[in-house]
């Protein structure tokens, strides 16, 4: 088991990704692909941001934020670079459901849309999952997927995540209580 402040020091290397958490000198990086990004592609997609708040002070906050919530075990949050060049190509988060006998975590992910459809989203979240499982100490590990968003179940399944169930009303967006469908992986599967 590692200690508390080791969960913000966790760095990770694919093939071709970095993961590990933002820190201050990332923001022009970071703030640069969020300003590339193309239009939305479909409903789940933000396309281009206004980026006007993020301010360089605001991301400091953010990156503050960021090592608060990972030392108080409620959320840990990663970014994905490229190891060629350090581009900023998405996030990856987990948030913490429950620990005890439990160990349960929640995962979210989003690559920039301009860096789709080139396997950085699923080497992206099986590395984190090897990160949740023997860095973080969760034993299971679920995805939340609008029932419509194929691109996001389609990742769940090829990184060997299996559908549980549809759970109902289960999240308030779009100004409806929406449907999830409820991908899961077990730190022993």
């Amino acid at each position: 088991m590692i200690t508390k402040e080791e969960k913000f020091d966790i760095v990770s290397e694919t093939e071709r990704l970095v993961i590990r958490p933002l820190n201050k000198q990332d923001y022009q990086n970071w703030l640069n692909e969020f300003k590339k990004r193309e239009p939305s592609q479909h409903r789940y997609d933000k396309g281009k941001v206004d980026m006007s708040e993020c301010t360089y002070q605001w991301f400091v906050h953010l990156v503050d934020k960021h090592q608060e919530l990972a030392l108080t075990n409620i959320a840990h949050v990663f970014a994905l670079f490229r190891k060629d060049d350090g581009t900023h190509v998405g996030m990856v988060d987990f948030s913490t459901l429950a620990r005890d006998e439990f160990k349960w975590a929640r995962i979210g992910y989003t690559i920039h849309n301009q860096y789709w459809r080139k396997g950085y989203g699923k080497e992206a979240v099986t590395e984190a999952l090897n990160i949740a499982f023997n860095h973080l100490d969760f034993h299971r590990i679920e995805a939340h997927i609008n029932v419509d968003n194929s691109a996001s179940f389609h990742l769940a399944e090829s990184v060997g995540m299996q559908y549980e169930c549809t759970r109902k009303g289960f999240i308030f967006e779009f100004g409806e209580w929406t449907d999830n469908l409820v991908y899961y992986k077990n730190y022993t599967d």
